[in-house]
């Protein structure tokens, strides 16, 4: 069995596995979604957003790209943040990082990636505003996980300046950011303290 066959051959057994232990799971599902989250995570297959949070298909709306940038021109994000909060009302949106990122790698190391290189160099501007403060940093990997970190700090500023973020909060709407960073070593996720929402100061 190959590889697309053998995951068609999963899906099967999982919506079976699924309506059995829940009667009518897909058909309420697909009347509609109302999640209360916005996740934006990186593309790395060792993160699915859902499951390391353990909710069920329909509780996240999901955007992933690598290295879970948000940038003032990238029209996909945009648009989902748009949908999120306007047609979804989202009272939540996640930044989650994760240590070990290998774009926060490659744009440390700088290394000739071809066209990814524009994507890039988001997180090389990130670097480039806390240079003194990675560098300072002896452990190779505690200053490429310290760079994780500010990454995500980074976009969830990118986010709490979003047109439609801003708009939502003047209309003082229900709607927080925040950041996280998970661990793929021990499978858990870090609050970074930075959430904001309608009543920041």
């Amino acid at each position: 069995m190959n590889t697309l066959t053998s995951l068609l051959a999963e899906n099967r057994k999982w919506a079976e596995r699924i309506e059995k232990e829940q009667p009518g799971f897909f058909s309420e599902l697909a009347k509609g979604q109302s999640p209360e989250v916005l996740w934006i995570g990186c593309a790395d297959s060792r993160v699915p957003a859902s499951d390391v949070v353990n909710q069920p298909p329909g509780a996240m709306f999901v955007h992933r790209n690598i290295a879970n940038v948000v940038a003032a021109n990238d029209l996909n994000s945009l648009s989902v943040i748009q949908y999120a909060v306007e047609a979804l009302n989202v009272k939540h949106i996640v930044v989650c990082g994760h240590y070990g990122c290998g774009g926060v790698a490659a744009a440390m190391n700088k290394p000739s990636l071809g066209r990814i290189e524009d994507w890039l160099d988001h997180i090389r501007d990130v670097y480039q505003a806390n240079t003194e403060e990675v560098d300072g940093i002896a452990d190779p990997q505690a200053r490429q996980d310290r760079l994780c970190e500010l990454n995500v700090i980074a976009q969830v500023g990118h986010v709490c300046s979003n047109p439609t973020v801003t708009a939502a909060w003047q209309q003082g709407l229900e709607l927080s950011v925040h950041g996280w960073i998970y661990r793929l070593e021990d499978g858990l996720i870090k609050d970074l303290d930075v959430s904001v929402s309608a009543t920041r100061s």
